[in-house]
């Protein structure tokens, strides 16, 4: 993680010899075997292009299985990042620049780099084996397929060798720095400064000498022989990007998404109870919060997913601000503990890091096809607020504002993500929390008298009080069995269900009164609405604002809210001729809206396990308005 000053100085870098050439934004991938340290190579070129002063996007993709053969196809693991002196909102298109660290990794990222661009490979890895595992009959490197690129063969593995030699490491040892070198020469392409990586280095090898020391030869050794070899006769430099002013930090969606949890927790003067099970790609909120138990954060790690929600309705009955995480399986073995948590209408927040599905489908891959699920995936009528995250960073702002909906109408929350926000990182604007608005939580004091705690009481907003077990007084039978209104009874009167059913639905309905309108970018009215959710916000904005430049009269709004929508959202569907869905799954989002406004909604619809592209979007907006140029 990196932390940097809008308008500050970025670490300088030696002066290079070589012209250099100024660009407007690049895309960078480093792709190699799942153990080639492809991730540690793409997070530490983020940290240091933070640094730097650009606006940044990611997009790191891992290999679904924890141990696929080495040199193969499906053992794959890469790391995209898009910096840029302008702000941007997608980890890239097309890539500027490749670096394979082995056949397989050609093989499957190749058809991104676009004509012209750089091909960096580890020449030493095109061997016999190698090349058969990848399904190359020849040689790439030597039968001309590459010529559209610009090819430059590295000997990475020797150039590491010797970089390190007189250190004692085994040759396996020394083959591990490849990532390093491969870091330093992509850190001189661009013009990256060495001392975030070297202080990296320090921090996390400081221990073992002389791993620290061959890492840093490697760094070095890469930085230096792109500004000696004769092969590359120029680098690049893309200037800082023009952000709001203030403190930016380097956040992951998962890292923003637990913080925003603990300043929620400040916020409403509660302590923190997270019940999970570790599942891709939602543990890491279970790793970051572990970390903070000096702000009163218990993390308990749950023998399986039942037992996570249900101690995670224990603490919220205890008084704590009480949450779960997940992914979708999990979700779906917790659909009777969210059930029991609507009917004690207790507040929480239960998290879906959205993956692959059905089933175990794609763990390491995103989409967003859980939208029903959360929506609807429980038994009886249970509903429920639904609220996904935009962006890496805006998981931060959800988490507040989950917490801030569960108080408010004691009810459970589901916060939606996916994999590509979650893993993804961009610059975080680091917030003032004395500044943010308090969450304010109330609980019922002693009861004298003879008077009966009544439980199920409602307020104006029909919520519940929250009563805290062993307070004088508030003794009250707690259940999944269907409550009397008011008293909190054990109710089998069919008149008193179908009000509790009817009580329940209203509260949540109710939400949308104190939702804030919903924002559109661009024309009050026109051709076509871009109507979009979850982390398809950047490609679908990228895209609109490009077909904007274009002359269409096309606009675009993000959904937050999933359940209630915004108040507004009808009246500004029907103002525009068409709207457009696009999803990362078969039309979930698209359904609701034809169900609920009758609008007859056009969708765009993948499930590749990628997110994306804004191409795609464009081609379609084009597509759905070309009556609108000027």
């Amino acid at each position: 993680m990196s932390t940097t000053t809008a308008g500050a100085t970025a670490s300088s870098t030696s002066p290079t010899s070589k012209p250099v050439v100024t660009l407007k934004g690049a895309t960078v991938r480093f792709a190699g075997d799942s153990g080639d340290g492809m991730q540690l190579a793409g997070m530490q070129m983020t940290n240091t292009s933070a640094l730097a002063g650009n606006d940044i996007a990611t997009f790191p993709d891992f290999p679904a299985e924890i141990r696929a053969p080495r040199g193969t196809l499906a053992g794959v693991s890469g790391y995209q990042l898009h910096f840029s002196s302008t702000e941007i909102f997608t980890p890239g298109d097309d890539l500027n620049a490749l670096v394979a660290m082995n056949p397989a990794a050609l093989q499957t990222n190749l058809s991104d780099l676009h004509d012209g661009g750089l091909l960096v490979v580890n020449q030493e890895a095109f061997d016999e084996k190698g090349m058969r595992q990848a399904g190359y009959a020849q040689n790439p490197l030597e039968d001309g397929s590459l010529r559209k690129y610009q090819l430059f063969t590295v000997p990475m593995t020797s150039l590491t060798r010797r970089s390190v030699e007189g250190l004692g490491l085994s040759q396996k040892e020394a083959d591990r720095c490849r990532n390093f070198l491969a870091m330093g020469l992509v850190y001189w392409l661009y013009g990256r400064s060495l001392d975030p990586t070297l202080r990296y280095i320090e921090s996390k090898f400081g221990g073992k000498p002389d791993l620290a020391e061959a890492n840093v030869r490697a760094l070095k050794a890469g930085y230096n022989y792109g500004e000696t070899t004769d092969a590359f006769v120029s680098s690049y430099q893309v200037d800082r990007a023009r952000l709001k002013p203030g403190r930016y930090r380097n956040m992951t969606g998962n890292q923003a998404l637990a913080w925003g949890l603990m300043a929620a927790a400040k916020l409403s003067n509660k302590e923190m109870f997270l019940g999970s099970y570790p599942i891709t790609p939602a543990s890491d909120i279970l790793h970051e919060l572990s970390r903070y138990k000096n702000f009163g954060v218990r993390t308990f790690q749950a023998e399986d997913e039942i037992a996570a929600i249900t101690a995670t309705i224990g603490a919220a009955f205890g008084g704590a601000m009480s949450l779960t995480t997940s992914s979708g399986p999990g979700i779906a073995l917790k659909g009777e503990g969210m059930g029991l948590a609507v009917m004690l209408e207790l507040p929480m927040i239960i998290i879906n890091i959205q993956r692959g599905g059905p089933s175990t489908g794609l763990p390491t891959k995103t989409e967003q096809s859980d939208l029903f699920q959360a929506v609807f995936g429980r038994n009886g009528e249970c509903p429920m607020p639904v609220i996904a995250a935009r962006s890496p960073a805006d998981c931060f702002d959800l988490a507040h504002e989950a917490w801030r909906i569960a108080t408010r109408y004691m009810t459970p929350v589901m916060l939606l993500s996916d994999g590509y926000i979650a893993n993804g990182s961009e610059p975080w604007l680091i917030a003032d929390v004395d500044k943010m608005p308090k969450i304010p939580v109330s609980h019922p004091g002693p009861q004298e008298g003879d008077e009966p705690y009544l439980p199920y009481a409602r307020d104006e907003r029909l919520a519940r009080p929250w009563g805290i077990p062993g307070t004088p007084g508030l003794m009250h039978r707690i259940g999944g069995l269907e409550k009397q209104d008011i008293t909190g009874n054990v109710s089998y009167d069919p008149a008193n269900h179908q009000h509790m059913v009817n009580l329940r639905a209203r509260k949540v309905a109710n939400v949308a009164l104190e939702l804030p309108p919903q924002e559109v970018f661009g024309p009050e009215r026109g051709s076509l609405l871009v109507l979009s959710w979850g982390g398809t916000y950047g490609a679908c904005l990228t895209a609109v604002q490009a077909a904007q430049a274009e002359g269409l009269t096309v606009a675009h709004a993000h959904l937050r809210y999933m359940n209630p929508f915004p108040r507004d959202l009808g009246d500004i569907m029907r103002r525009y001729d068409r709207v457009l869905v696009p999803e990362l799954n078969l039309g979930q989002l698209r359904q609701l809206i034809r169900a609920e406004y009758l609008v007859p909604a056009v969708g765009l619809n993948k499930v590749e396990g990628k997110p994306f592209a804004v191409s795609e979007v464009l081609a379609k907006i084009r597509e759905l308005a070309p009556a609108s140029k000027s």
